[in-house]
């Protein structure tokens, strides 16, 4: 039986391939991503805490919606704090129900990446015709209040369908986010021409680690500050990308974003930090694009 592939890569083993930099010799590029997102009250997709009750389930979204009325209003007010630039992933629908989010985010001069149209829906399960739909609208939502197009792409809940791919690229993106099997940005294939993959994480993402494995947010920041320890030491041998991914709701809480804090102050502070490049994906994503053919996988 010949082995389902998705064509999209070949087998790239990381010592095998070119070494390069990142702008200013640095060795780490390193990003943080905050998920922003809006939730149609009384619809079964979206985050529980804890049990789900019977729809429409006002404890749940009232959960999430404390994320876009209180957490992310703290957590810019402690990148603020510290200095850090970040990307965050938008639903479109945010310029409908939370306008006010969109403008401070504009104030600040941080990154739109497309996030779909709301995380109450799931883009990997509908028809191809449907899915272009959903990336059009949510992109000409970006694109009509900013005045450009969204250069990276995040899928909600990262569901893919097997033409995701192909319509972001014809859609006009240039990166994306949704296929976390490398520590380095890799070309991928589409039907349209190659599309860049931009490292995004599972394991320092505080979604699956606080829903799924229900670790506590001292924990969590312990696993951040260990994974960015050990990533500025292998740096010296390859280029990577250690990025942190966060969501309003969950890191947002008060006794969460303590632990954050400290953690982030742990990883600012580490003797090696000049290698560090802070910086957002779609930065990462241009210097990809100016690197010579054969240097990115893929390309």
């Amino acid at each position: 039986m010949a082995l389902p592939t998705h064509g999209r890569f070949e087998y790239s083993p990381l010592p095998q391939r070119p070494d390069y930099s990142w702008p200013g010799n640095k060795r780490l590029a390193m990003y943080v991503a905050l998920n922003i997102e809006t939730f149609g009250f009384g619809m079964e997709v979206g985050p529980v805490l804890g049990n789900a009750l019977p729809m429409p389930d006002q404890r749940a979204y009232s959960w999430r919606e404390y994320g876009n009325r209180i957490g992310f209003w703290r957590l810019l007010e402690l990148f603020d704090e510290l200095k850090l630039p970040a990307a965050h992933l938008v639903n479109s629908y945010l310029y409908d129900t939370h306008p006010a989010i969109i403008e401070a985010i504009r104030k600040r001069g941080d990154e739109l990446v497309g996030h779909g149209r709301t995380n109450s829906e799931k883009p990997g399960i509908l028809k191809e015709a449907d899915e272009k739909t959903l990336i059009t609208e949510a992109t000409a939502a970006i694109t009509r209040y900013e005045g450009r197009a969204p250069a990276g792409w995040m899928t909600p809940m990262m569901m893919q369908s097997t033409v995701t791919p192909d319509l972001l690229k014809e859609a006009g993106y240039r990166y994306m986010m949704d296929w976390p099997c490398d520590d380095q940005p890799y070309w991928l294939r589409t039907r349209a021409g190659p599309l860049l993959y931009i490292p995004y994480p599972v394991e320092t993402n505080d979604f699956g680690t606080t829903l799924q494995l229900h670790h506590g947010p001292v924990q969590f920041m312990d696993t951040v500050v260990r994974q960015f320890e050990e990533m500025i030491e292998q740096s010296a041998r390859q280029p990577l990308v250690f990025a942190l991914s966060l969501h309003t709701m969950i890191m947002g809480q008060p006794h969460r974003l303590r632990a954050l804090r400290d953690g982030l102050r742990r990883i600012l502070a580490h003797p090696r930090f000049d290698r560090v490049w802070l910086t957002r994906p779609g930065e990462i994503a241009a210097y990809c694009e100016s690197l010579p053919a054969g240097t990115v996988p893929g390309s």
